[in-house]
């Protein structure tokens, strides 16, 4: 229990400081810096803490970033700021960088070869299927607690 909690606590570090790093890239003023930390260190130990209760990657995703969403948009009522202003940064270390590499360096490989491999033609569909629902995942679990706080009618 206590390296799991250790592995918590390393995760929410380190994802915390690509979502630094990518918020001063996009102008956010510096007060506002810690609360895109906190925000990409809830998300990416709560998609930590799913992966180990054995949750698909894409289901784990899209739930972080539904929690990324909800606490950027308490942040930004605090604030009176745009909740993408702290989402975008947030949402950052969540992104498939090694399913992306290893799509492309498969499809290099393909095309490198004389004949097609069925190991990497599977290899660049698996990969880079993942790929696109993992970031889809992101996308649709940013924007869905948006647009059910912000709704003006009734859902039914």
């Amino acid at each position: 229990m206590l390296s799991f909690l250790n592995l918590l606590l390393h995760d929410a570090f380190f994802a915390s400081i690509p979502a630094v790093g990518f918020a001063m890239l996009f102008n956010v003023p510096k007060r506002y810096l810690i609360y895109c930390a906190i925000a990409a260190a809830i998300g990416h130990s709560s998609r930590t803490v799913l992966l180990h209760f054995s949750m698909p990657i894409e289901w784990a995703t899209f739930i972080a970033a539904a929690i990324v969403g909800l606490i950027t948009i308490q942040f930004a009522k605090r604030h009176l700021a745009p909740p993408l202003m702290y989402a975008v940064a947030a949402i950052i270390p969540m992104v498939p960088g090694t399913y992306a590499f290893n799509t492309v360096i498969a499809l290099i490989q393909l095309t490198a070869q004389s004949q097609v491999s069925t190991e990497l033609s599977a290899q660049v569909i698996v990969s880079g299927l993942k790929t696109v629902f993992i970031l889809g995942a992101l996308a649709v679990g940013l924007a869905l607690p948006s647009l059910l706080y912000y709704r003006t009618r009734p859902i039914i």
